[in-house]
C-alpha cells in the first residue's frame, strides 16, 4: 500500500505537469515505475497511464481542439506508431535515446529562433511530422517534447495546443497499446496497475487546466523550454546508463 500511495502522489504531480505543458508525466513517473516494477513492466504500465492522461486532457479542453490539425497529424501517425511499437521489440533503444536527447536540447534555441522569425509549418508538413513522431512514439516511451513543438510551430498555443496534442497522442497511444496487447506485453495485472496510476494522472490533468487559464503565454513558452531541457538530459542519461 505504501508503494501504491507513493506512486499515486507522484502520478498526481505528473498529471498536473502534463496538464500545464502538455507532456512530462513519463519523465516524472518512469524512473519510479522502473524502480518499483522493473523496466519490462514499466513501459506498458506507463503506456496505459499515459493513454488515460490524454483522455483527461482532451476532456478538459474539448472545445478548443483543432480537428484539421488532429486529422493531418494522426492519420499517418497511427500506423507509424504501430510499426514503431513492433520495432521496439527488436531494436535497442540506447541509440534512439541519445539522438532524441540531443534533438530535444537543440530544439530549445531552434524553437525560439522560429518564434522570432514567426516561422510556421503547413498542414502537410504537420502530417509528415505525425508520421515521424508516430513511429518514434512506438519505439520510445514518450515523444511529447517532440509533438508539442510540432503543434506549436503550426501555430497552436495554450488550450488549443494542449487539446489537439492530447487528441493526437491519444490516437497514437491506442495504436501502441493495441500492438503491445497483440504481442502479449499487457497482462491483466499490468493493465490494472496502469489504470490505477492513470487515474491520478487524470485528476492532475484537470487541476492543470486551472493553472493554464491563469498563465501568460510567455510563462507557458518558458515552461515548454524547461520541459524540453529536462527531457533531453533524461534521455541522454538513459542512453549513457543503457
Amino acid at each position: 500500500m505504501a508503494t501504491y500511495a507513493f506512486v499515486l502522489i507522484a502520478g498526481l504531480f505528473a498529471g498536473i505537469l502534463s496538464g500545464v505543458v502538455g507532456t512530462g508525466s513519463s519523465i516524472v513517473l518512469l524512473p519510479i515505475l522502473v524502480f518499483e516494477y522493473g523496466p519490462k513492466q514499466a513501459v506498458p504500465i506507463m503506456a496505459i497511464a499515459a493513454l488515460m492522461s490524454n483522455v483527461a486532457r482532451l476532456a478538459a479542453w474539448w472545445r478548443e481542439v483543432d480537428w484539421r490539425a488532429f486529422g493531418a497529424y494522426s492519420l499517418p501517425g497511427v500506423p507509424a506508431a504501430a510499426l514503431g511499437a513492433h520495432t521496439l521489440l527488436i531494436l535497442p533503444s540506447s541509440i534512439v535515446n541519445l539522438a532524441l536527447g540531443l534533438f530535444f536540447l537543440a530544439m530549445i534555441p531552434a524553437r525560439r529562433w522560429h518564434k522570432r522569425k514567426n516561422f510556421q509549418i503547413r498542414l502537410w508538413q504537420l502530417a509528415v511530422a505525425g508520421a515521424v513522431i508516430g513511429f518514434l512514439t512506438g519505439v520510445v516511451l514518450s515523444t511529447g517534447p517532440l509533438s508539442i513543438p510540432a503543434f506549436a510551430t503550426y501555430g497552436l498555443t495554450k488550450g488549443a495546443l494542449l487539446s489537439t496534442e492530447a487528441a493526437s497522442s491519444l490516437a497514437l497511444y491506442v495504436s501502441k497499446v493495441v500492438t503491445f496487447r497483440e504481442f502479449g506485453a499487457l497482462p491483466l495485472g499490468t493493465i490494472l496497475r496502469g489504470a490505477i496510476i492513470g487515474s491520478s494522472l487524470m485528476i492532475g490533468a484537470f487541476a492543470g487546466k486551472a493553472v493554464v487559464l491563469r498563465m501568460s503565454d510567455g510563462v507557458f513558452q518558458h515552461l515548454l523550454d524547461a520541459l524540453m531541457f529536462c527531457s533531453g538530459v533524461s534521455l541522454l542519461w538513459a542512453a549513457y546508463a543503457g
